[in-house]
């Protein structure tokens, strides 16, 4: 399977690179759905798919297995999560071995979410604290993994200023990240003045927009209360206008996400990773509109 960075160079001024985001389920009817999602979306010809890593490791078998198998029964290029929550430096090795015999090449390198029930992210003994830490550690060994790395148009909300979170970013560039997929945003720009920013300081490594369309009323607060991104009121109260019509907020909410996508794709945009949420339908609306 390519290296995400070999298709992004490969395919840099001529062509968007779009990629699925998944993430691995709990539930034996969630596994059929995500198979089936897999089944649907693969026709829209992804360049590439990633699979997210529950907190504190808790998926870490489950995400191994889905990227394997989508690489190797759908044929399509997969790119593992892993955090360093709750692993220290021997069992990070071991797990990255694993993830190299499987034939696994692409890793998203992140710090992660601390456990759940915990506030505050404490380094494991002998771990890592932040996520270029990780990144430089995967680089130091013998494994020729290709690493992306997390970014915050917003600012990470942990980080202490909008400069530090740039420097941050830096870090994981400079360790070894290879590109960086974004967290969600709603306004682009936000996107592009960040984008602006970080090769003001150096940063010249792709930077792909992190997309996910609003498909419940419920999101909306969730999405600023965990991204800490800001929504526009124009799309606040033209949802709100819907009621309980949910054909209607999809019809909304969607053909945001499609002039969303056309203009980051016109202002320079590699391509769009999209938030699936192992669901297919608003993908694919919004894949067709844009393509």
């Amino acid at each position: 399977m390519k290296k995400i960075a070999e298709i992004l160079k490969e395919e840099a001024g001529k062509r968007p690179v779009f990629s699925f985001e998944f993430f691995p389920p709990k539930k034996p009817e969630g596994e059929q759905t995500l198979m089936n999602t897999i089944q649907r979306l693969k026709s829209l010809d992804p360049d590439y798919v990633s699979v997210t890593y529950g907190a504190g490791g808790s998926t870490r078998e489950k995400t191994r297995q889905w990227v394997k198998d989508i690489q190797n029964k759908h044929g399509i290029t997969a790119m593992a999560h892993y955090t360093c929550v709750g692993h220290g430096r021997s069992e990070i090795l071991s797990n990255l071995k694993d993830l190299y015999s499987d034939g696994i090449r692409n890793i998203m390198a992140l710090r992660g979410d601390p456990p759940k029930g915990e506030k505050d992210f404490t380094p494991p003994e002998d771990g890592f604290a932040y996520g270029s830490e990780l990144i430089e550690f995967i680089r130091s060994t013998e494994m020729d993994f290709c690493l992306g790395g997390g970014g915050y148009p917003e600012t990470h909300m942990e980080a202490p200023s909008a400069e530090q979170d740039l420097q941050n970013l830096k870090k994981k560039v400079d360790s070894g990240a290879e590109f960086i997929v974004t967290q969600l945003f709603f306004r682009n720009d936000h996107y592009f003045r960040y984008v602006k920013e970080c090769r003001e300081i150096g940063i010249t490594v792709p930077i792909i927009p992190g997309i996910m369309p609003i498909t419940s009323f419920t999101q909306i607060e969730k999405f600023t209360e965990m991204a800490g991104c800001e929504i526009p009121n124009e799309l606040k109260e033209d949802i709100k206008a819907c009621g309980e019509d949910r054909g209607r907020l999809l019809e909304v909410s969607l053909g945001y996400s499609i002039r969303q996508c056309r203009d980051l794709l016109k202002g320079g945009a590699p391509g769009i990773h999209f938030y699936t949420l192992n669901q297919s339908q608003a993908t694919s609306t919004i894949l067709k509109a844009i393509q």
